[in-house]
């Protein structure tokens, strides 16, 4: 589709969420969403290449995800440690479906990107005499390869050294943005992105940012669950532009719940505080009411054992007890250790009337890490040219079916220099489709859209589809956490399914009756994003017969390698039905580009 100027128009997708028209844009080379690690990583480095970079976050340049990180960031740095041992504990954690040669690329260029990382600025606990960096142990790891900072802040120490490392830099940022949908020229490559601005400042309400390279580094989807470790700013906004603008998505289904997340009673709700796998790594015990550590025998690790193994262990011995939660024990820490190696947690703990130094920890499992997402090639590019995406909204193939714990801060520094790397590298050829041979670059000029961005239906046009209302949030969380929570089966799965279909129906059928949808804004693009990604992953799901990793059948209780060790790939139609299909084995194929919308025209 041509511009009356004759410079391709830039058009969002059919499926794109209702708004108004952009009313600003602006323009650069690369457009940066997130600003966690991975996100500010790709901001500096294609900054630093020359590279004119905008970074859209959600809320403040400082409230990515990163700074919630607690354990850390996992490396071969330690004495007697390698990559290959680093490769060999991920591959085990991933039961069967990590791409190695992904997982390969994460720990031999790792330890270099923490150097970089600490080069930047960010500082991690080092031993006072030697200077050398203090390592630790989390779950699954056979060797004490875990850097840290400030004790239990790794994340708010990576995210403070980033951040002024951007500010420094002058790098253009949009703060309190809520990203909506992908712009593609006529093409069918990424142009840019439309996007609200919460309040008033120099850029407000409804705009685009024109860019020959979209990075997508938004974070995770927690918010689909009731009860998560995740911010409330994680409603799947990355997946879901993804999805409407026609990329695959992969493993949506294994969504790793966090086995130690302080109980705050049966009715609480959003975030909750998180106790780090690094107390079970010096030393803490899982306990149950009678003070049995009900870990041992279960695996060689008890209690440091992979995250679905301890998730599993937790929840079964709740069931076999009747109880709401179990407990951690490290009272034999003593006060000093709590205040000097864990004083996030301990104030978190007491803050809700827990000391730790003198009581259990009461815990249960919640949402934390989604392992799939937008599927990817080892260069971050995605089915759509000209997209990339990084760290948890991202599908790299390293995670498999279960991320090794401190893995995700790593994977999203890797990626993040991997895809800034490709972008900035210049080829003179239109190589930017995801497999493609050459690297992606930005947009020409002739190719950049033009001033009148196209987005999908505005929010008085009658067609199209609905905005959910903001309630809807609530009761999507609620289907998520009964349904398609730590147990699954085919009958709660098959529920889950038929509760969110209702919920759309119900909102799509009063579009069709009186031409009338929710209002267009933050809240109900919330949860429209929230509710299409927790569709995808409840057919996911569904469709996967078996019990891996952090996906659990109770119905299906086996392992079963001859029919799924693959992957589940996962597309949206233009009328909005989702595609669900597998590959033909646990080889994690290369993204391949699918055909534009104009080239599918007949």
């Amino acid at each position: 589709m041509t511009h009356p100027t004759g410079r391709p128009e830039a058009v969002a997708p059919a499926t794109a969420l209702r708004a108004a028209a952009p009313g600003w844009a602006t323009e650069a080379d690369v457009v940066v969403v997130g600003s966690g690690v991975a996100g500010l990583t790709v901001a500096l480095r294609c900054a630093a290449a020359g590279a004119r970079v905008t970074v859209v976050t959600k809320a403040r340049l400082d409230d990515g995800s990163t700074r919630w990180a607690q354990g850390g960031i996992a490396a071969a740095l330690g004495e007697g440690d390698t990559p290959e041992q680093h490769l060999d504990d991920t591959l085990v954690a991933g039961a069967g479906l990590c791409d190695e040669r992904a997982v390969r690329t994460l720990v031999t260029e790792g330890p270099d990107a923490v150097r970089r990382l600490i080069a930047t600025g960010a500082r991690f606990d080092a031993d006072d005499d030697t200077g050398e960096i203090l390592l630790t142990r989390e779950g699954g790891h056979h060797r004490r390869r875990i850097a840290h900072a400030g004790g239990d802040a790794t994340g708010a120490e990576i995210s403070r050294a980033l951040v002024e490392a951007v500010r420094e830099a002058g790098i253009d940022t949009v703060e309190n943005a809520l990203v909506l949908d992908l712009l593609k020229n006529g093409s069918g490559r990424a142009a840019g992105v439309t996007l609200h601005v919460m309040g008033e400042g120099r850029r407000d309400g409804v705009g685009a940012v024109r860019a020959g390279a979209v990075v997508l580094a938004t974070g995770g989807m927690g918010q689909i669950f009731s009860a998560t470790t995740n911010p409330a700013v994680s409603t799947g906004d990355g997946v879901a532009l993804a999805l409407r603008a026609g990329a695959e998505v992969s493993d949506l289904e294994f969504v790793q719940f966090h086995p130690t997340v302080l109980w705050l009673g049966p009715e609480a709700e959003g975030q909750q505080p998180l106790v780090s796998e690094a107390v079970r790594g010096e030393g803490a015990h899982l306990v149950d009411a009678d003070g049995v550590r009900f870990m041992r025998g279960q695996h060689e690790l008890a209690e440091l054992a992979p995250r679905d193994i301890v998730a599993k262990g937790i929840t079964r011995r709740m069931q076999e007890r009747g109880a709401e939660h179990m407990y951690l024990d490290a009272r034999h820490f003593g006060a000093r250790m709590w205040e000097r190696r864990f004083p996030t947690i301990l104030a978190a703990c007491r803050a809700h009337g827990i000391d730790p130094v003198t009581e259990p920890i009461p815990v249960a499992p919640a949402a934390h890490y989604a392992s799939g997402g937008v599927r990817t090639d080892l260069h971050g590019r995605t089915t759509v040219p000209g997209l990339y995406a990084c760290g948890e909204v991202a599908c790299t193939g390293v995670h498999g079916a279960n991320r090794l714990a401190s893995n995700s801060l790593l994977e999203g520094l890797v990626f993040a220099e991997r895809i800034a790397e490709d972008i900035t590298a210049g080829a003179a050829g239109a190589a930017g489709a995801a497999g493609a041979e050459g690297p992606a670059r930005p947009a020409t000029a002739a190719e950049r859209p033009g001033p009148d961005e196209r987005t999908g239906p505005d929010e008085g046009a009658p067609g199209g589809a609905p905005l959910l209302a903001s309630e809807a949030r609530y009761e999507i969380q609620h289907i998520m956490t009964h349904g398609a929570g730590v147990l699954r089966s085919a009958e709660s799965l098959a529920r889950a399914a038929d509760r969110l279909e209702r919920v759309h129906d119900e909102a799509a059928a009063q579009l069709r009756r009186d031409g009338k949808t929710a209002e267009p804004g933050v809240e109900t693009w919330e949860a429209t994003n929230l509710h299409l990604v927790a569709r995808v992953l409840v057919a996911a799901a569904l469709r996967r017969e078996e019990t891996r990793g952090c996906h659990w059948r109770e119905d299906r209780p086996a392992r079963d390698d001859a029919a799924w060790r693959r992957h589940l790939l996962v597309t949206l139609g233009p009328d909005g039905a989702l595609d669900v299909r597998s590959t033909d084995s646990e080889a994690f194929p290369p993204p391949t580009t699918p055909r534009t919308e104009t080239e599918s025209r007949p």
